[in-house]
């Protein structure tokens, strides 16, 4: 596959219309199987943390404090992403954050998110869970740090999302997985995934 930004925030709350903010980042660059760089910073958006919000994520106000403002992490890290294909596990959430914290610095996301949740929920239907860390353990890939940090969450669905296309390689017999072909597998009806890969796949060798 081409080289994706596998991104993943921490933030104070769910919502930046409700005007929660991003307070950490982590961007994971995959290109050809492989993890190639990384990015991590928190970020001091300059509200509070609620309480148990810093008992999920451990991330403190006294933390927030030392760390760098917001907007320039958002844009070191948009120059970091540049326009690599962007990847989230639930890619709405964090979608909503990239572009919220985006347009605080006038910037505006051109790429598209595809997203892993989704993903796995076609590609691994008899999971008992879909959230991250229940699909870690159910395909026994290491545990790359503590949930809900984002460098740790970010490394480990880009570790998801290289076992998924795995998936679509030896179960399904595609030959070349693509962040198009991804967008689209997470937008088909699960009763039409093996219709929607049937198209690929005869299309594939007039694409070659």
């Amino acid at each position: 596959m081409e080289r994706v930004a596998v991104i993943d925030f921490e933030t104070t709350g769910l919502s930046p219309a409700m005007g929660d903010r991003a307070t950490e980042i982590a961007a994971v660059i995959l290109e050809g199987g492989r993890v190639v760089d990384r990015y991590q910073s928190l970020m001091n958006a300059g509200v509070r943390v609620p309480a148990h919000i810093e008992a999920l994520t451990g991330i403190s106000n006294a933390m927030l404090r030392e760390a760098p403002p917001a907007s320039d992490v958002m844009r070191a890290v948009a120059d970091f992403v540049g326009d690599s294909p962007l990847v989230a596990h639930n890619a709405a959430f964090d979608a909503r954050f990239w572009d919220a914290e985006l347009a605080r610095i006038t910037r505006k996301r051109q790429q598209e998110f595809a997203c892993s949740l989704l993903l796995a929920r076609r590609l691994l239907p008899q999971a008992p869970s879909h959230k991250l860390g229940a699909l870690i353990e159910f395909t026994r890939l290491p545990v790359a740090g503590r949930y809900h940090r984002a460098l740790a969450d970010a490394e480990m669905a880009a570790s998801l999302l290289l076992r998924l296309e795995a998936e679509l390689v030896a179960r399904h017999q595609v030959a070349e997985v693509s962040h198009a072909l991804l967008r689209t597998i997470q937008a088909a009806p699960k009763h039409q995934l093996e219709r929607c890969l049937a198209r690929h796949r005869q299309a594939a060798p007039a694409d070659a």
